[in-house]
């Protein structure tokens, strides 16, 4: 969980810098791309850790 909120945090910050300063849009797009990088994440590890536990 700690990695999934450092590359949430990592890739809001390159989104507001690559949108505040003028003439860096790459950063916009790295901020960008680590967002969907995080939630594929969150999604691969939501599917790996499926409850398969019976209820009690």
């Amino acid at each position: 969980m700690v990695l999934f909120l450092t590359l949430l945090i990592a890739g809001i910050a390159l989104i507001v810098i690559g949108a505040a300063v003028d003439g860096m849009p790459y950063l916009l797009s790295a901020g960008v791309l680590l967002l969907i990088a995080d939630l594929l994440y969150l999604a691969a590890r939501s599917m790996w850790r499926s409850p398969r536990r019976p209820a009690r």
